[in-house]
């Protein structure tokens, strides 16, 4: 691993913090307003009053069939391309109401309107390299599914992406990209002696990591436990365009 200097060590740290004194009731609660984090979301009245513009009733289970058969047809050359007009602009002006929620890597090669097949106003999307939890990360998806309404949260990595096989690989790191490494490290330890390539078992497991830092936020687990909320992991193939769905770590039930 690469020599890391005392300051940025500290701030290593600082970015992974997460917990109710981090990302939980003291910060959306100035953001929000007083009631906003109540153990009932949906029982805020004036959330409750909110218009739907898409999510509707959907149950996390369909909002999930809903974004894979999305990348069925894009795989499938059938796109629909929904939600991408003028009229949809006018339409999620004044407020919006994503069906899904995505934490995904900033690669250039994933562009998740469009291997999802969705348009505007349907997915809150979160993009960093790596795809990791920052407290930043964590509080906006509590925003997107608390607050906005996304029924499902997708944690999705992708092939050979550069900011795992920085970590896989160690070394020197210019600027603050290192924080990046420190972040992912983790899966990347987890990941050693498993049979496979060694990369797409390091993008997995930090997949699988960065869901766990996700669910320590007391807004996304009480969602999740309530059945309002699917939290699930994802691989892209950068050859196929197939999003495949990973197994749950056991250690998040």
């Amino acid at each position: 691993m690469p020599k890391i200097t005392e300051s940025i060590a500290v701030s290593r740290r600082s970015l992974l913090k997460v917990g109710a004194g981090v990302v939980g009731t003291g910060t959306l609660t100035g953001w929000l307003g007083s009631h906003t984090l109540s153990p009932n979301p949906s029982s805020n009245s004036a959330m409750a009053a909110e218009p739907v513009v898409n999510s509707g009733e959907l149950t996390p289970d369909q909002a999930l069939k809903k974004l894979l058969d999305g990348n069925k047809r894009f795989m499938a050359r059938k796109r629909q391309n929904p939600n991408q007009d003028l009229a949809r602009v006018t339409e999620v002006a004044k407020e919006q109401k994503p069906f899904a929620a995505v934490l995904s890597c900033a690669d250039s090669r994933v562009p998740l309107e469009i291997l999802f097949d969705q348009g505007i106003g349907d997915l809150f999307v979160v993009r960093v390299a790596g795809n990791i939890s920052s407290t930043e990360d964590i509080a906006s998806e509590e925003f997107g599914t608390l607050v906005l309404g996304a029924k499902v949260l997708l944690v999705m990595g992708h092939e050979r992406c550069g900011a795992v096989q920085a970590a896989l690989k160690g070394g020197e790191f210019p600027g603050l990209i290192g924080s990046l490494v420190y972040a992912i490290k983790p899966a990347v330890d987890a990941s050693v002696g498993k049979p496979g390539d060694p990369l797409e078992n390091a993008i997995k497991a930090n997949v699988l990591l960065q869901m766990k830092r996700l669910q320590t936020s007391p807004v996304i687990a009480t969602l999740v436990q309530q059945g309002k909320l699917k939290v699930v992991g994802g691989y892209y193939d950068l050859d196929t365009g197939a999003v495949i769905l990973l197994p749950s770590d056991p250690s998040l039930a």
